[in-house]
């Protein structure tokens, strides 16, 4: 449903919960249940603001919480987005010290996007089950 202009035959998810390990994928600007970019394809802190508010409701329908994250991979189109991206995602992560992992990519399977980020959860024993 991500990418109705292309046919595309998979059976992926955007969150997999495997005991005590969450892994969410691909949260970018894509405005979550919308087919809609938050605030366009110049404004990459409107949309990692976006993508961290999905990666938030998401990790909260698995039982977890920012809190609980680990890792973090971003993908990003620009080196002149890296500050304001990371940035972002330092507000929403603000004291959580997860591990950060930063790519440069020439494109996103929409061009509007100018980042992605993927999230990996270790949750606590008692939020496991």
């Amino acid at each position: 449903d991500a990418f109705p202009e292309q046919e595309l035959d998979n059976d992926l998810c955007w969150i997999v919960k495997a005991g005590d390990h969450v892994i969410i994928r691909g949260q970018t600007g894509r405005v979550r249940g919308k087919d809609e970019i938050s605030g366009g394809a110049d404004d990459p802190v409107a949309q990692t603001d976006n993508a961290m508010q999905n990666v938030k409701a998401l990790l909260e329908e698995a039982g977890a919480t920012l809190d609980d994250i680990c890792a973090v991979r971003l993908w990003i189109s620009d080196r002149a987005f890296v500050q304001p991206v990371t940035n972002t995602v330092g507000k929403w992560l603000k004291g959580v010290h997860p591990t950060m992992a930063i790519t440069i990519i020439k494109g996103f399977a929409r061009p509007q996007y100018v980042m992605e980020i993927d999230v990996d959860v270790i949750l606590p024993s008692e939020k496991a089950q």
